[in-house]
């Protein structure tokens, strides 16, 4: 896939990433969500973890570069794209996309809800319809296997859903959503990580001030012993940058 003609697209550690504000992110989707005849559409939002765990995983590498939009969803990656690249990208994170979709679009809205355990879809979904007024068009756990994706699939598929909200970790979430797309006919699908735990409350959204000042990572490691494992990807991603950035220099 390529960018639209008038977004950059750069690549950081061979992966894409486009330069598009959370408000332009709203208006491409809204576009494609409603455009007639449906296309489907893949949107990956890009996060330090996803660059270190592709370097093992050619699955996942190919399931980004081939999305139809990447846009950066932690301060990790605009940190990487102004070192490396010089450019200064906006955020426009996986929660914030959600809800900036359903805020614009309420009733008309069909959203599909992919992920978390058992009954924490449902619940989201609920709170999501009497928050927005969105339409449930289906929900259905994370924890299945991949001799049940076509099945899954073909469940989103039948839905007419507009909206697919895929939670079921990274790399899992972001293959099946590019290696299914033709059989979900969805017209926007999104790798969402832990939005649909926000949803149902089961999860808590890092505090205003977090994300303004583009910390809310830390709080989230801090509060959450779950997550304490992922801070030495995060600092490796930064070992990595750096490591890029003087080979550059040597180079040029």
């Amino acid at each position: 896939m390529s960018a639209s003609p008038d977004r950059q697209r750069l690549t950081l550690f061979d992966l894409p990433l486009d330069v598009i504000t959370l408000e332009q992110t709203l208006d491409q989707l809204g576009e494609w969500m409603f455009r007639a005849p449906r296309a489907p559409h893949t949107v990956v939002t890009l996060n330090p973890e996803f660059i270190v765990q592709s370097r093992t995983q050619p699955e996942f590498v190919h399931a980004i570069a081939q999305a139809d939009l990447v846009t950066a969803d932690g301060v990790g990656i605009v940190y990487a794209a102004r070192q490396l690249a010089d450019v200064t990208v906006p955020r426009a994170p996986g929660m914030d996309i959600a809800r900036g979709l359903m805020a614009r679009h309420g009733p008309e809205l069909r959203v599909f809800f992919l992920g978390a355990k058992p009954g924490v879809a449902e619940q989201a979904a609920q709170n999501a319809a009497a928050q927005y007024g969105i339409q449930v068009a289906g929900v259905h756990h994370g924890y299945f296997k991949e001799d049940e994706d076509q099945r899954v699939a073909e469940l989103v598929r039948d839905s007419g859903a507009h909206l697919l909200l895929t939670g079921m970790g990274g790399g899992r979430q972001e293959v099946f959503n590019q290696y299914w797309r033709q059989v979900l006919n969805v017209p926007v699908a999104i790798g969402c990580g832990g939005v649909i735990d926000v949803f149902a409350g089961t999860a808590r959204l890092a505090p205003e001030w977090t994300r303004k000042a583009g910390v809310e990572f830390i709080w989230r490691i801090a509060g959450d012993r779950s997550r304490w494992g992922r801070a030495p990807k995060l600092a490796q991603f930064v070992a990595m940058v750096q490591a890029e950035k003087r080979g550059r220099k040597s180079r040029g």
